[in-house]
């Protein structure tokens, strides 16, 4: 029990931390908010409605590990690498990714 109350505190921590001093993040987790909002009015399921927030689910996730992998990365060197350099652009290309999905899942609802 102890450990999984350490592993909540860690998490709260993180949630807390990307809230406060990632831009980003609050950007993307008002679109999930406004995706579960939506939902809960356009669902005519269960099904529809836990499709609906999935890729505002996804793109919270996504933009976590984005940021992690961007403060690794920060906090290896302040000198510019082309390795660095990689590793930022491809989280950044999977949080690019996230945000189409959820257009398209959006898209797609409204259209068909």
């Amino acid at each position: 029990m102890k450990r999984i109350l350490q592993a909540w505190r860690y998490s709260r921590d993180g949630i807390k931390a990307a809230l406060i001093e990632e831009v980003g993040f609050r950007q993307v987790v008002i679109l999930a908010l406004l995706g579960f909002v939506g939902a809960s009015f356009c669902a005519r399921s269960f099904v529809q409605f836990a499709l609906l927030i999935l890729p505002g689910f996804l793109c919270v996730v996504v933009e976590l590990l984005n940021s992690a992998i961007e403060n690794a990365v920060d906090f290896t060197s302040e000198e510019i690498h082309p390795l660095a350099k990689k590793a930022k652009d491809m989280g950044s290309a999977a949080q690019f990714i996230a945000l189409v999905f959820f257009g398209i899942v959006w898209g797609a609802y409204f259209v068909f």
